[in-house]
């Protein structure tokens, strides 16, 4: 049977008083008494860099987003209690299933957000956006989260990671800065997102291209007379190539909402996936939940996308030689299993003279990223200091002999 829609809180043990989850500390606070409850094992760990290299490592994830987001970090070490969900019953969610839930759902009219509630709340504004959220769109089902990675980054971490951000953007408005440090609030918000695991078997058929050197003669002008001259020219010889790689595809992340621009999403990775949790409401005490908008297939079918850019990849390797061509490549899935998982942001939408700037911080690694703001006042003064200052140099050059205006020739001047 399907999941009803149900409203948690957290009584305090003490006073009675609503509790909320504290980042970076897996426990419940009163806000009210101050009393702790543990809910986790203890703070996770942000990530660290693979310390071998290869296409699994940090340099591959972050310079190649199209099939960098295949790849997770330590995705084979996650807790063994998450449920992998096998990919048929995902699609084929039925009004029986009971691998979803009835939410209650505000619906941004700018980003598309939709944010879920608890209670009897009616209004809030986006998280990402700002925009005011006045009225709900009522309940609707969702697949319920198998994961969730507990928020790391405090409030306050968050915001001194923004602010260093904003400070170490040239040409940057100082009013815009200066507002952010005004103690403004961040919104601590779980994004949600899809994991897809699989095995693939790939045939391809291709070339490879192996390069080998001719000596040519040219005919070239030297001290004025022609000569002809030997030069070493590059070829490469082309063969037929076929065969077939594969590979295990574990916990390729695809965002499930549509409410951040892609250049968001790629500068906030990676995710340490080895840190997920079995979903439990506590971690969202608190702290605001955002709805998948992108379903279930969608997603899937970017995945496939991603681990096809890989693939790809393995298939050039597998050719070998010094260049590749790939004319088939055909690929198999098999196993396919999905998770719908919770990870942490840290937002704030500003308006700053008439104008809305975002900003988001991953919650885990306190990667940042934002509108970029400009000062056009800052831009002026500095074109007009460089005017300046190269309108002096050559006043100067004259004046001393160095530079002959007239002929644009350097002289001595003695």
């Amino acid at each position: 049977m399907p999941t009803p829609q149900a409203e948690h809180r957290y009584p305090c043990e003490q006073c009675g008083a609503s509790l909320r989850f504290q980042p970076g500390q897996q426990v419940l606070v009163c806000d009210w008494c101050g009393h702790r409850q543990a809910i986790g094992d203890g703070p996770t760990r942000a990530p660290a860099r693979q310390p071998h290299g290869g296409a699994e490592a940090a340099d591959a994830i972050l310079a190649d987003p199209e099939t960098g987001r295949a790849l997770q970090w330590d995705a084979g070490h996650k807790s063994p209690d998450l449920a992998e969900i096998p990919l048929e019953h995902g699609l084929r969610l039925d009004a029986g299933s009971d691998l979803a839930q009835t939410v209650r759902l505000l619906s941004c009219p700018n980003c598309g957000a939709q944010i879920e509630r608890d209670g009897a709340t009616h209004s809030s504004a986006c998280p990402f956006c700002a925009t005011p959220v006045v009225t709900d769109t009522g309940t609707s089902r969702k697949i319920k989260p198998q994961g969730v990675l507990p928020f790391l980054l405090t409030e306050d971490q968050a915001h001194r990671a923004m602010q260093d951000w904003l400070g170490s953007l040239w040409f940057a408005p100082s009013g815009l800065t200066a507002y952010a440090r005004r103690g403004r609030k961040m919104r601590g918000v779980y994004s949600p997102y899809w994991t897809f695991d699989a095995r693939t078997r790939s045939s391809y058929v291709g070339q490879r291209g192996d390069h080998y050197y001719e000596t040519v003669w040219v005919t070239q002008q030297i001290n004025g007379r022609s000569q002809r001259v030997a030069q070493q020219v590059r070829r490469t010889r082309w063969r037929a190539a076929s065969g077939q790689v594969a590979r295990d595809f574990n916990d390729v992340l695809v965002l499930a909402s549509a409410s951040l621009p892609r250049r968001f999403v790629d500068a906030l990775t990676p995710w340490d996936l080895s840190h997920l949790r079995p979903y439990r409401p506590d971690y969202l005490a608190g702290l605001e939940s955002e709805a998948y908008t992108i379903p279930l297939a969608q997603g899937h079918q970017t995945a496939r996308e991603q681990m096809a850019g890989v693939i790809l990849n393995d298939a050039r390797r597998d050719i070998g030689g010094d260049e590749q061509r790939v004319d088939h490549l055909q690929t198999q899935h098999s196993d396919e299993t999905f998770k719908h998982i919770l990870l942490p942001i840290w937002t704030a939408a500003y308006r700053y003279n008439g104008k809305g700037y975002r900003f988001v911080v991953n919650g885990q690694s306190g990667r940042v990223m934002g509108e970029r703001p400009w000062s056009a006042w800052k831009i002026a003064v500095a074109v007009i200091a460089a005017l300046v200052a190269i309108t002096a140099f050559m006043y100067l050059a004259e004046a001393g002999g160095y530079v002959d205006l007239q002929l644009g020739d350097v002289v001595q001047g003695y």
